[in-house]
């Protein structure tokens, strides 16, 4: 895999990944409208731009990821859609030589055979959250939702939390995006390091093409792969 350039252009970064590792992550969460889709989209962009083959699977009944590549004529990897209850058992009939898989979940609580199929295949659990009191309080009710597919996986999933459509585009030491990081780690959570700023960038790029380069994502897609290669 070539080199790609750094957000700077100041200079050239090594792809992290030398050999292939099959990179899986789900984004999940109990509610609808944390950012999910998005997540998914971007990222699978980033990994693209990283020098990766990403596939995208569309796990949502609604079929956003599917219909945002169909209005931007196609997205440079392929984007297939699998609302079913047995994705874990079908993904691998697409995914060819790809080198990642990133799945878009519907919410828990209305698709829940969905989503915890979804969680049977992905190696890596992310849950989108907004640092907003009513969204941490939605937090508890997942731990036991993850418990229950973690029981059924032949090994467990790694769970991270991404803080998403924050006040800040980086970690600070106060303000709401800290006491959020505060009471998720106090609740025994692990959190990213990188988090998605709230900018009209993401939330207003559905249907559109998508760069990656210089975006948040494009970190998140190097911290991923780092946590793959460290697992």
């Amino acid at each position: 895999m070539k080199p790609r350039p750094r957000a700077d252009g100041n200079s050239t970064i090594t792809p992290l990944l030398s050999v292939l590792v099959l990179l899986s992550c789900a984004f999940v969460n109990l509610k609808p409208g944390v950012g999910k889709t998005t997540s998914a989209v971007w990222l699978a962009h980033a990994l693209h731009e990283s020098g990766l083959s990403p596939l995208l699977v569309d796990g949502d009944p609604a079929a956003s990821a599917l219909r945002w590549s169909e209005l931007a004529e196609g997205f440079p990897f392929p984007v297939i859609a699998l609302p079913v209850g047995d994705v874990h058992r079908r993904v691998n009939d697409f995914l060819g030589s790809r080198q990642a898989v990133v799945l878009d979940a519907p919410q828990l609580e209305d698709h829940p055979r969905i989503a915890r199929s979804i969680m049977r295949y992905a190696g890596e659990w992310i849950v989108p959250v907004t640092p907003a009191p009513i969204e941490l309080d939605r937090m508890a009710p997942i731990r036991g939702e993850m418990a229950d597919v973690q029981s059924l996986r032949a090994e467990p999933a790694r769970t991270v939390v991404l803080l998403n459509r924050t006040n800040r585009p980086d970690a600070t030491r106060t303000g709401p995006d800290a006491d959020a990081r505060e009471a998720l780690t106090e609740r025994g959570f692990e959190l990213l390091d990188t988090q998605i700023a709230r900018l009209d960038l993401y939330a207003q790029s559905f249907g559109s093409p998508v760069q990656a380069k210089g975006s948040a994502y494009m970190d998140l897609a190097d911290e991923l792969i780092k946590r793959q290669e460290e697992a």
